[in-house]
């Protein structure tokens, strides 16, 4: 194999295909990537053995003679970003060494055999749809920041991509909260549940890109697999049963409060800086059309923050993980936002006013 090529026309594939990359392999060839020039396309491909992804290369590369072979990913994609920018680099595979050389500077690399390159089986598509890449993109971010890490319950670590005739829904929770989006779109035909990997939501997030092209989606028996342009990814899925998110989200709620979430977010910072640094505990007060926010260390510090809030039912104190509020807070994009409870005691639901893709669900603290 042997092709010149520019420093930027490849920049993004390495980037991309090196992510998913471990550093810590059970196989040798997992720590490359494998490099496929044929028919005047370059494809760039990653795999962990759990999610792949593929970038091909059309533009910006000279392919003189077409081969395949796999690269060390973390040295190749070190010394693409040392090189200058605008700088021409040429590739040429002999055996079991690769040459790299852009002007004065020349790296010989060791190869590994492209056939021993696993791949991470796709298999037949059940069901398959068109999403504009700023709506995946919203239905990733507004949940992700729930999926559980290294939970025992393994269907935590990751989260539900739901469609249904009438939408698609994302929902991610670790057992303490809840986040769900649903984006309405009529006329999809059929239904399919899957649970993506944590590893997988973020490599997704990571590819998608602000173009005119759509990104497909396939759900196939223990894969998705999603395309956008030149980038195409496939993750296996979690296999197990996700819980069942509408029993959690609460069907009543008495008292709600209705406030700025701008000057929530900055009062939750605030306050979370004397919070317990181990179980993150802050107090709600709610009275009239105000609400004060306490926390306290064992070092005995306090922290009190007053917001001006609409509210109009009786006195309540609960408390919350300050860490949940504030990442509900961030990933809404509202001016205000509703936090609705029936008692101390019951969890919270978190919506943004004036907005209903979105909700969260929050458990109370014992303080």
């Amino acid at each position: 194999m042997k092709l010149t090529t520019s420093k930027e026309a490849l920049l993004r594939a390495l980037q991309l295909s090196s992510g998913v990359v471990e550093r810590r392999q059970t196989l040798p060839v997992l720590a490359n990537l494998l490099l496929v020039a044929e028919d005047g396309l370059l494809t760039v491909t990653g795999t962990d053995m759990e999610v792949e992804i593929r970038v091909a290369v059309d533009s910006g590369v000279d392919i003189e003679q077409p081969g395949r072979t796999t690269l060390p990913a973390r040295k190749l994609i070190d010394i693409w970003r040392a090189l200058p920018d605008g700088a021409t680099v040429a590739i040429a595979v002999d055996g079991a060494k690769a040459t790299v050389r852009s002007g004065r500077s020349r790296f010989t690399l060791a190869t590994l055999p492209a056939s021993d390159f696993p791949s991470v089986e796709g298999g037949a598509a059940e069901l398959s749809l068109e999403l504009a890449w700023n709506e995946l993109k919203r239905l990733i971010d507004q949940v992700g920041f729930a999926m559980a890490q290294q939970d025992v319950r393994y269907f935590l670590n990751g989260m539900l991509f739901e469609v249904d005739p009438e939408g698609v829904r994302t929902v991610a929770t670790d057992g303490h909260r809840l986040a769900m989006c649903r984006l309405a779109r009529g006329g999809l035909d059929g239904s399919a549940q899957a649970i993506v990997p944590r590893k997988g939501v973020g490599e997704l997030a990571r590819m998608l890109v602000d173009i005119d092209e759509p990104v497909q989606v396939t759900i196939g028996k223990g894969h998705l697999s999603a395309s956008q342009g030149a980038v195409s990814l496939t993750t296996k899925l979690v296999d197990g049963k996700f819980p069942d998110y509408k029993k959690v989200v609460p069907a009543a709620t008495e008292q709600t409060v209705t406030g700025d979430r701008d000057s929530l977010r900055q009062a939750f910072h605030r306050a979370s800086i004397l919070s317990n640094e181990k179980y993150r505990g802050i107090r709600l007060k709610v009275e009239a059309d105000q609400l004060t926010i306490q926390a306290n260390n064992p070092e005995q510090e306090e922290a009190e923050e007053s917001v001006e809030v609409s509210y109009s039912g009786s006195d309540i104190e609960i408390g919350f993980n300050v860490s949940y509020l504030q990442d509900i807070m961030a990933a809404l994009d509202t001016e205000s936002v509703r936090i609705s409870f029936s008692d101390a005691n019951s969890s919270a639901l978190i919506e943004a006013d004036g907005a209903d893709d979105a909700l969260y669900v929050v458990m109370p603290m014992r303080l």
